[in-house]
């Protein structure tokens, strides 16, 4: 398949100012990775300014190999002890708001590597912080391991996010070791508990019309109330190829049916992404407390001193 030419509505340029080149030698003094990075994403300038991230514990490497991702995949190092007390220190320096916890997929681990989203929240919430952020997990499936799931649900973050990120047929293709039926489980049991749900999809990848709505349909019945949708971008050449860039207007349909099925909060533009407006996002979808309130004024200060 031709590569198709990147419309203009997709060129950006992430800024490069003085904070972002700051926090980019801050994370690499911490020995961190974050999702913003390993994507590439032509936001994370702005959400750094705005005190968000979205940091990627449990190593670089991946032990799946999904066709839209270009995070490496192999046999991973083993999880490190010492990462949630970098994380909290990153936080701590970045003034962090809302601070998005991922991993790559560990199938190596007993438990998927959810020991580690626990420990991080854990220390975060242990940390004496000047405003302790909200917290949202963006988890794997964790294949379903016994157990695995209701220790990072136990751990209560302000937002439990899985990424859906396709329709059901295209999932053998663009997931293959992914089930949709098993993701959207997932989700279901998040909601159950009481959390906050969030989901995450892509466009572009050969997905018909009323898949979409299908898969809308599919979220709402299992509870999730927050949605992200932007344009799937082929990373590299070895990845799956775009098969047609959505145009911004169609993004706008999608977000009005969205909050028509009942969606509180969407953010839905081809720029989207699973982290970006997430501290926004976590307001409109009515979580709204002291410490979102507190961390906002700490924030403005942190910039102005």
């Amino acid at each position: 398949m031709a590569i198709l030419r990147k419309p203009a509505w997709l060129k950006v340029t992430a800024g490069r100012s003085a904070s972002f080149l700051a926090v980019d030698t801050l994370l690499q003094r911490q020995q961190l990775h974050t999702v913003c990075a390993a994507a590439r994403c032509p936001n994370r300038g702005d959400c750094w300014q705005e005190g968000t991230a979205a940091f990627m514990i449990l190593g670089e490497v991946c032990t799946r190999n999904c066709a839209f991702c270009a995070v490496p995949s192999g046999k991973p190092a083993a999880p490190d002890p010492d990462e949630p007390r970098r994380l909290v220190e990153a936080i701590r320096q970045m003034a962090l708001r809302h601070v998005v916890i991922t991993s790559v997929d560990r199938d190596d681990l007993p438990d998927g590597g959810a020991s580690q989203f626990v420990a991080c929240v854990a220390a975060i919430r242990a940390a004496e912080l000047p405003a302790p952020p909200s917290i949202e997990l963006l988890t794997p499936d964790f294949r379903g391991k016994d157990g695995a799931l209701q220790r990072v649900l136990a751990s209560r973050p302000e937002v439990f996010n899985h990424n859906m990120e396709t329709v059901a047929r295209l999932y053998p293709v663009v997931r293959p070791a992914a089930r949709y039926a098993l993701s959207l489980q997932v989700l279901a049991e998040a909601a159950r508990s009481g959390l906050r749900c969030k989901s995450g999809i892509m466009l572009g990848l050969g997905e018909e019309e009323e898949e979409v709505e299908g898969l809308l349909t599919d979220l709402r019945a299992v509870g999730v109330s927050v949605l992200t949708i932007g344009q799937y971008l082929q990373p590299t050449r070895d990845q799956h190829p775009v098969v047609c860039y959505v145009r911004p207007e169609a993004f706008t349909h999608w977000q009005e049916r969205a909050l028509q099925l009942g969606f509180a909060a969407v953010e839905s533009h081809p720029l989207a992404r699973s982290s970006f407006h997430a501290l926004q996002l976590l307001g409109e979808s009515g979580v709204r407390s002291g410490i979102l309130e507190k961390n906002a004024l700490s924030h403005k200060d942190s910039l102005t001193r």
